[in-house]
């Protein structure tokens, strides 16, 4: 293969990734505020938003956890919760198994509206499987499989990665 194919296949991984990422923003930015009595686009930012997604799969955590998934420092971490623990977006506790520890989780209103807006996100991803077919949509799994193995192997990417089930 030469490097020219290798160039327009890349081009092609990195305009099509990019027109999906487009797309779920768009999704994310048509929806309504994760807390009461704002309308609109989200009251959160991006990375705002993409920890609130990361605690809504992962469960309660510590700030330094919650850091260490983010690849932020713990004062990022910590600032960024206390913005929405403001918001009453999350909330904090002490663990129940060591005092010391306070837990960071998603508040139940807002969890509930993240689940909303997941569900969105995953309608709009069946609709795009059942448009392609089931060959190219099993097709396109093996292929992800395979990228989120080398990603993983390469360290490019720290959360789990649910597998198909076949």
């Amino acid at each position: 293969m030469s490097a020219n194919d290798v160039q327009k296949q890349a081009h092609l991984i990195f305009t099509t990734g990019k027109m999906i990422r487009n797309h779920v923003m768009r999704i994310l930015s048509s929806h309504a505020s994760l807390h009461e009595g704002t309308e609109g686009f989200l009251d959160v930012s991006g990375p705002q938003l993409f920890a609130l997604l990361v605690l809504r799969d992962q469960g309660p955590v510590t700030i330094t956890e919650l850091a260490q998934i983010l690849e932020v420092s713990p004062p990022s971490a910590s600032a960024m919760v206390d913005r929405l623990v403001e918001k009453g977006i999350l909330t904090r506790e002490h663990s129940r198994e060591d005092r010391r520890k306070v837990l960071v989780e998603v508040s139940p209103a807002a969890a509930e509206k993240l689940d909303r807006l997941h569900e969105e996100i995953l309608q709009a991803f069946i609709e795009l499987v059942k448009k392609i077919g089931p060959e190219t949509a099993q097709q396109w799994c093996e292929v992800l499989e395979r990228v989120h193995q080398v990603l993983i192997e390469e360290g490019w990417g720290t959360l789990p990665h649910p597998t198909v089930k076949r």
